[in-house]
């Protein structure tokens, strides 16, 4: 470190809709946050990297601090860093701030601050959906492959059913319901409006969507509520994979957890904990644990 700076954690949860870092000194109390756009590596690191600086700089002016006047350890937990492509291009980027920085998953971060670091399980079904167990110092990794071929029971899953459904509607295919007259009057009711806006939607658009579809889940809409059911069971197969491996206690976690949560199976509700803490304090946690020196567990990687 050099001469007359002191000593700072980052922890950063970069995910497919936004990002969200915190900012805290070396006694653990909390300095600043900050938030930005979309910050997933898979789906371009100029970008990711563009979100982290803007929330980077958000807490840095939050705590009153100028950027040449600490030396920041950081923890980057970003989706799309469980493919070993992306995180190494991310590894070796540069144009960062941080004295050390860690890249690892923004799921890997979560089970940590879930669990406080003790061994368990986390689902986390937010924009994209995946499943993360650490196990006697072992990871175990179900799910979150990228949509649209993975991801299920996601929000954009959600979305990008719904819009599904008001396609089949608009054939004459499905009966019409509430919520998917909504999606079908955002594109004005016409199939090739639909048509040309997947062809550059990404996840966190089709994600914008899965709000209609818990409302009108909580208004008896019978289409809705189909795919709240369906989304569910896609979240009890990541948890039972999860059980399978050893989790006994699991952890829901991401935008739509508190919303998944009613329609799980008996067995998967009965596993589940409160988390102790988000990925933001796994993020911290690690970015400390980097800072001691110590080895970062599998599958987290260093630049």
């Amino acid at each position: 470190m050099q001469v007359g700076k002191t000593l700072h954690f980052l922890g950063v949860d970069g995910g497919g809709t936004s990002c969200r870092a915190r900012l805290a000194d070396a006694a653990g109390a909390v300095l600043g946050t900050g938030a930005a756009g979309p910050a997933n590596i898979r789906l371009g690191l100029e970008a990711a990297f563009g979100a982290v600086r803007e929330a980077t700089r958000q807490c840095l002016a939050e705590a009153g601090l100028a950027p040449d006047g600490t030396s920041m350890v950081a923890c980057l937990a970003m989706a799309g860093a469980s493919e070993p492509a992306e995180a190494a291009a991310a590894r070796s980027y540069r144009d960062h701030p941080f004295r050390r920085m860690l890249i690892t998953t923004d799921a890997h971060a979560a089970c940590v601050g879930a669990h406080r670091g003790r061994d368990g399980g986390v689902v986390i079904v937010g924009t994209g959906s995946i499943g993360w167990a650490i196990l006697g110092g072992e990871h175990y990794r179900v799910g979150g492959w990228g949509f649209p071929v993975s991801d299920e029971g996601s929000g954009a899953w959600l979305g990008c059913e719904a819009v599904r459904r008001a396609l089949e509607a608009l054939d004459g295919r499905a009966e019409w319901t509430g919520l998917l007259r909504q999606v079908s009057g955002r594109f004005g009711d016409d199939p090739h409006a639909m048509v040309r806006w997947m062809a550059s939607a990404r996840p966190r658009d089709y994600a914008a969507l899965a709000p209609l579809v818990v409302g009108h889940a909580a208004r008896s809409d019978r289409a809705a509520r189909t795919l709240m059911r369906d989304a569910a069971a896609h979240v009890d197969a990541l948890a039972a994979c999860l059980a399978a491996h050893g989790a006994a206690l699991l952890a829901l976690a991401g935008g739509l957890a508190g919303s998944i949560e009613p329609w799980l199976a008996p067995a998967t509700r009965a596993r589940l904990v409160e988390p102790a803490g988000d990925a933001l304090d796994g993020a911290l946690q690690l970015a400390r644990e980097l800072a001691r020196g110590a080895t970062p567990a599998a599958p987290a990687l260093t630049g």
